[in-house]
C-alpha cells in the first residue's frame, strides 16, 4: 500500500509548474535563436581568464559585504522576549 502512495506523490510532483522558467521561455520568445556550437579545439584555444586589479579590489569588496551579512544573520532567531513568552505558554512535564 505504501508504493501506492510514493506513486501517486512522484505523479502529483510532475504535475508542478514553474513560474521561473516558465517567465524565462515567455521573454525569450518560443523562437528565440539557440547559441552557436564551437568545436572543442576552439574553446581549448581561448585565452585564460584572469583577473585584473579592479577585478581582485571588487572581490574583496563582495567578500567583505558578505561576511557582514553572514555576522548579521549569527544573531539569535528567536529574541529573548519572545523565547521568554514562549516559555511562559508552555508548561513542561
Amino acid at each position: 500500500m505504501w508504493r501506492v502512495w510514493i506513486i501517486l506523490g512522484v505523479a502529483l510532483t510532475a504535475c508542478a509548474e514553474f513560474p521561473e522558467v516558465d517567465a524565462a521561455l515567455a521573454s525569450d520568445g518560443a523562437f528565440a535563436e539557440y547559441p552557436d556550437l564551437l568545436p572543442f579545439e576552439q574553446l581549448l584555444d581561448a585565452p585564460e581568464p584572469r583577473l585584473t586589479d579592479s577585478d581582485d579590489d571588487a572581490l574583496r569588496a563582495r567578500a567583505a559585504g558578505l561576511r557582514n551579512r553572514a555576522d548579521g544573520l549569527r544573531g539569535p532567531v528567536i529574541e529573548p522576549q519572545t523565547r521568554d513568552r514562549m516559555n511562559d505558554g508552555v508548561a513542561q512535564p
